[in-house]
């Protein structure tokens, strides 16, 4: 018997293997498709922005180098691709140079970029390697068709085999089986618009802007990478996945929401979506637990998706671990649900916003207007970068101290040492900038690191959780930690 299946080879399903096995359990990924790395997944179709928490979780498990080093070499259609960004609201592009980074609190220089542009089959090459490295299993071609829940275990049917584990997580997207399978409920909003994306060769290019282009009829994307265009057309998802995708239609779509007569002459791969936006619940039913996109479907404006479900990864991965492993206070996993769905919520909130600045008609233009004066300001640029940077988010914990509940700022001991330095094993970490806690019964699931630090924001000390996120910080009080530590660490 495996601690955990993971059903869902993504990102998502991935990066939390990768947590799990670091701390020494027995997992099996199940992956519906027989190969890895499918034209959907590379570039440009599959280009992907990870954003800076994501960027941070990568960097402080050791695996943003091999990130950075395939991501710095792809060339689409013999250009290089962009890889660094901050992204937009509504298609309305933030420009760096507005965002004030100093402006944005508990903040200290890190070598992980603000943002990266790459494509998921590289992503999931690098955490597949990973997993494997730490003994993770991962079977291709075993589709999860039946889940059967007992008292201490889940049986899992993929394929032609039974898997049996004392946990499954469902990590297999917006369709998800395990969702399905173990009867959660999915609830929200239905869609407005269906979503188009396809590799097309058009007659003259030229005609069509190049990025974000919102229209009196939605909004295209021209991407000038590998023929990449994106159209929004506000049907209230009228089309998506119900009728064939020709070329005929994907023209008509293009010209009508474009205002152009550009013509497709070639057609390649084409898929829809749409902006329907639902979530679980809950994201625990007994022994299942859902996951990234199985958990939580919305809009992909903004690209906040993958970076939730990376976020989702994070904070579950090391929850589920102690609990397997025993160590772990009765509610800890408890708390995956309490600190995840309110994040799920607000991306669903903040994607509608989205598609509400960019509905047709006068008020989707009084809107646009509205956010691209703000996003010209430098306050409206930051604040908009804070909001989908996920650097500034926080959990409530509990504590008034404002860091606690964050993304731990990335400190540098005097003697070099940094932050991501001493989490790579997934264990927290005490930082004791004065040595005062020197001496304390520490357990073996956090490393404790004293010495002055180059810039200590004004703290003795602070307990990181494994998964970055703050867990307590302030004066050198060794009563106040221990109580800290007990929550987290048991």
């Amino acid at each position: 018997m495996y601690d955990v299946a993971i059903v869902g080879a993504g990102p998502v399903g991935l990066f939390l293997a990768c947590e799990l096995g670091l701390q020494g359990c027995s997992v099996v990924v199940l992956e519906r498709e027989a190969e890895a790395g499918s034209v959907w997944r590379a570039a440009p179709l599959g280009l992907r922005g990870l954003m800076a928490s994501s960027l941070a979780g990568f960097y402080r498990r050791g695996l943003l180098p091999d990130l950075l080093e395939v991501s710095e070499g792809i060339l689409v259609a013999d250009e290089p691709l962009q890889v660094k960004g901050f992204g937009h609201f509504a298609g309305i592009m933030i420009d760096p140079d507005k965002v004030d980074l100093a402006a944005l609190p508990h903040r200290l220089p890190t070598p992980a970029p603000e943002g990266l542009m790459t494509p998921l089959a590289h992503v999931e090459q690098i955490l597949a390697e990973r997993a494997v490295k730490y003994g993770v299993e991962i079977r291709r071609g075993a589709e999860a068709t039946e889940l059967t829940q007992y008292d201490d275990h889940v049986v899992v049917r993929a394929g032609d085999d039974d898997y049996a584990a004392r946990w499954v997580v469902g990590t297999d997207g917006g369709r998800s089986a395990v969702r399905r399978l173990a009867g959660f409920e999915f609830v929200g909003t239905e869609p407005l618009f269906t979503g188009y994306t396809m590799q097309v060769e058009l007659d003259d290019p030229g005609k069509l802007k190049p990025g974000f282009n919102p229209t009196e009829n939605g909004m295209y994307v021209a991407m000038r990478i590998g023929g990449h265009i994106g159209v929004l057309d506000f049907d209230h998802g009228a089309f998506d996945r119900s009728q064939e995708l020709t070329k005929e239609h994907l023209q008509d779509v293009l010209r009508r929401v474009s205002g152009t007569d550009v013509t497709i002459t070639e057609l390649g791969l084409a898929s829809t979506y749409t902006d329907r936006a639902l979530q679980a619940t809950t994201y625990r039913k007994d022994r299942v637990l859902l996951a990234g996109d199985a958990a939580h479907i919305h809009s992909p404006l903004g690209g906040q998706g993958l970076n939730t479900g990376l976020g989702d990864a994070m904070n579950l991965g090391w929850k589920l671990a102690a609990t397997i492993q025993g160590h772990a206070p009765d509610d800890l996993l408890d708390t995956y649900t309490a600190e995840r769905h309110p994040v799920g919520e607000w991306v669903l909130d903040w994607t509608r916003a989205q598609v509400t600045v960019l509905k047709p008609g006068a008020h989707g233009r009084a809107l646009q207007g509205v956010m691209r004066e703000m996003l010209d300001t430098p306050d409206g640029a930051t604040y908009i970068y804070k909001k989908i940077s996920g650097m500034q988010r926080r959990y409530d914990l509990g504590s008034e101290h404002p860091l606690v509940g964050r993304i731990a700022p990335e400190f540098r001991l005097q003697d070099g040492t940094r932050l991501a330095d001493l989490m790579t094993d997934g264990r927290g970490v005490l930082l004791d900038f004065t040595g005062e806690l020197n001496g304390l019964d520490l357990n073996s699931h956090f490393r404790y690191a004293a010495g002055p630090a180059i810039d200590d924001l004004g703290l003795a000390a602070v307990l990181v959780r494994p998964d970055g996120v703050v867990a307590w910080a302030g004066d050198a009080d060794r009563d106040a930690f221990e109580q800290a530590a007990k929550r987290y660490f048991g």
